[in-house]
């Protein structure tokens, strides 16, 4: 069955850096299209990053995080990435791994077909 699976995430200083990591098994890793999502309590979930696959092969990334945060994948290793940079206390929030099969690609924030069980970061 698929599984994907966070880590990486912690607690951070403003202007400080982190990397999430998300393990993919269960499904052909890199013919599908990946991404992270946040959600903080109260708020409403927002698109992170998102890698797409066949035919576009396009990198999407949230207006909040342009410029700061790099998403890459790693397909021998079955992992998906996200780079943080100069993090903001508005940053924190859990942060989903997400897939979508190659026929079902384009989720942002919602629609994801699977979803790991997150990963938090703080940043203060």
């Amino acid at each position: 069955h698929v599984q994907l699976v966070e880590s990486g995430g912690g607690s951070v200083q403003e202007g400080g850096s982190l990397t999430l990591s998300c393990s993919g098994s269960g499904f052909p890793f890199s013919t599908y299209c990946m991404g992270w999502f946040r959600q903080s309590p109260g708020k409403d979930r927002e698109g992170v990053a998102a890698l797409y696959t066949d035919p576009s092969y396009d990198t999407w990334y949230g207006d909040s995080v342009k410029g700061r945060f790099t998403v890459s994948r790693d397909n021998a290793k079955n992992t998906l990435y996200l780079r943080m940079d100069s993090l903001k206390p508005e940053d924190t929030a859990m942060y989903y791994c997400a897939a979508d099969p190659p026929h079902r690609c384009g989720s942002r924030d919602y629609g994801w077909t699977y979803v790991g069980k997150g990963t938090q970061v703080t940043v203060s």
